[in-house]
């Protein structure tokens, strides 16, 4: 019988080879892995992955559509208001903060590049709203750039499957996998992660029984003989 532990910190980390065939089992296991938001170019990308923090992509995918009809250039989010972008966002959990930020990254870009959203890491961390997870993605998904961006599936999926620390933060979860990976796999195998996150190692019930990395690479597996 399979038995598994859900606490991240519970196990010891045993370094594990993560050789081709890890890989190559990854692309297998998740040929289609792909981002899940809806958008239509990068201004509506960069807004939605803002209003996808701790919010599934399914919530956000469902109240775009009306605000990006309602705003559907930078220059006219930049002069909203809270109060008018609220209820097209109050299904999302943090609604007030995140009114706030994408309000704030659009008047950010119009006073500070032009209107023009910057395709540097460095650069969009200085907006508001944005952290390392979502400027990755902005360069990844919407630039076509090397980016790796680490969310609470691709850091739980890396720890549990030994390709970095158990305590290790999301930052330096980043860097392990960067280096890793050469640049152009840093996309695909980042999606491939969220894919593995979302629908099989999930966080509280991972479906272990079928999961194909779990006789050689699972730290937390355990098997009662």
């Amino acid at each position: 019988m399979i038995r598994y532990m859900l606490r991240e910190d519970s196990y010891q980390y045993k370094p594990v080879k993560h050789d081709e065939a890890f890989w190559q089992l990854l692309r297998e296991t998740f040929p289609n892995a792909r981002c899940e938001l809806n958008y239509r170019n990068i201004y509506e990308l960069a807004i939605s992955v803002i209003l996808s923090a701790q919010s599934t992509d399914k919530a956000v995918n469902e109240v775009t559509p009306a605000l990006f009809k309602k705003y559907p250039r930078i220059e006219a989010l930049a002069e909203a208001t809270e109060e008018k972008v609220i209820p097209y966002i109050k299904k999302l959990g943090l609604y007030k903060n995140k009114a706030n930020h994408i309000i704030q990254f659009a008047k950010t870009v119009q006073a500070d590049f032009d209107g023009v959203i910057p395709s540097t890491i460095e650069e969009l961390i200085l907006l508001p709203g944005v952290g390392r997870k979502t400027a990755n993605v902005i360069v990844s998904e919407g630039f076509g750039l090397p980016g790796l961006a680490v969310d609470t599936h691709v850091e739980r999926v890396s720890k549990r499957l030994g390709l970095v620390s158990p305590t290790d933060n999301s930052y330096q979860v980043e860097l392990k996998l960067k280096r890793l990976l050469p640049p152009e796999k840093w996309h695909e195998v980042h999606h491939q992660l969220i894919f593995m996150g979302r629908y099989l190692c999930l966080a509280r019930k991972p479906r272990c029984s079928l999961c194909p990395f779990r006789e050689e690479y699972c730290q937390m597996i355990h098997h009662k003989k």
